[in-house]
């Protein structure tokens, strides 16, 4: 309680200090490949409309029946990042924020619904064309929480020569045992959504392409080292969260593959409280990794 009432003075005091940063919610970018309209918000910070500088980039992606307002209205985005910039924490910033969709930042498995294509391919550049962004590898980050942890630890991983750097929180990561073990109902409202083929399913079936790639441990084994060690990660877990064993998991095979990365295991659980907690650590995380040299 006492933790919550000390941040509670911090927000004060920084609203206190007139900052003119802003969250515009729910713009539209019309996709091409998903025959429909992506809604996303964005962060702007201090001093952006008038200056002629470009920022860094960071795309915060939300969780599972979420939306593109979570970070915003249940996060505290504005407070937090306002709170780093003027404590120079972190330099001034862009943040995204798109809707996730619930569909996992991945691609269909069976093609009529590619999200990850539509977000290299579309959003990116749409972005990046439209707001004043340093667009080189090293100043664009990505982040999230839970089902958006895990598509920013698998967008990184995979296309490595676009994201330099990976905070992720409580990702939606699960070993093979648990998705076999999965109970049906949150099995089929979960991964059918990239494999409706296999609702209803259970055993070693379930396994199919897309939810092996989703699950990230079979591209850490496949792909090469040395390109995986391009990008600077950072990933987090509550001690009571029901997604610690893949956590875990994912912190030993990269620690086998000799990838270096940080992770860390905190108090709590899989709740905004810990993700409050993880976000500017998450920020200064990726702040640092865009000034270091390379």
């Amino acid at each position: 309680m006492k933790k919550i009432q000390s941040l509670l003075l911090i927000f004060i005091s920084i609203s206190i200090s007139n900052a003119q940063s802003k969250v515009i919610e729910s713009l539209n970018m019309d996709s091409n490949l998903l025959n429909t309209s992506v809604k996303y918000s964005v962060y702007l910070p201090d001093g952006y409309d008038d200056s002629k500088d470009k920022y860094p980039i960071v795309y915060l992606l939300n969780g599972f029946t979420g939306d593109e307002t979570d970070w915003h209205m249940e996060g505290l985005l504005t407070d937090i990042v306002n709170l780093l910039i003027k404590a120079k924490k972190i330099e001034p910033m862009i943040i995204v924020m798109p809707d996730g969709d619930d569909r996992l930042y991945i691609n269909k498995g069976d093609g009529t619904y590619p999200y990850e294509d539509m977000f290299i391919t579309e959003f990116l550049p749409f972005i990046e064309a439209k707001y004043k962004v340093k667009d080189e590898k090293k100043y664009r980050g990505i982040s999230g929480l839970s089902m958006g942890g895990n598509g920013s630890l698998r967008l990184t991983l995979k296309h490595h020569n676009l994201f330099g750097v990976c905070a992720s929180f409580s990702s939606s990561l699960k070993t093979d045992e648990e998705i076999i073990n999965d109970s049906q109902e949150h099995f089929d409202n979960y991964f059918g959504r990239i494999s409706p083929e296999v609702k209803g399913e259970k055993g070693k079936v379930r396994l199919t392409d897309a939810i092996k790639e989703f699950n990230l441990f079979e591209l850490i084994e496949k792909k090469d080292p040395k390109l995986l060690k391009t990008v600077d990660i950072y990933f987090d877990c509550g001690d009571d969260d029901f997604l610690t064993i893949g956590n875990s998991t994912m912190h030993i095979e990269l620690t086998k593959k000799g990838i270096p990365h940080e992770y860390r295991v905190r108090d709590g659980g899989h709740t905004w409280n810990f993700w409050i907690d993880s976000l500017p650590i998450g920020l200064e995380f990726i702040s640092e990794s865009m000034h270091k040299d390379n």
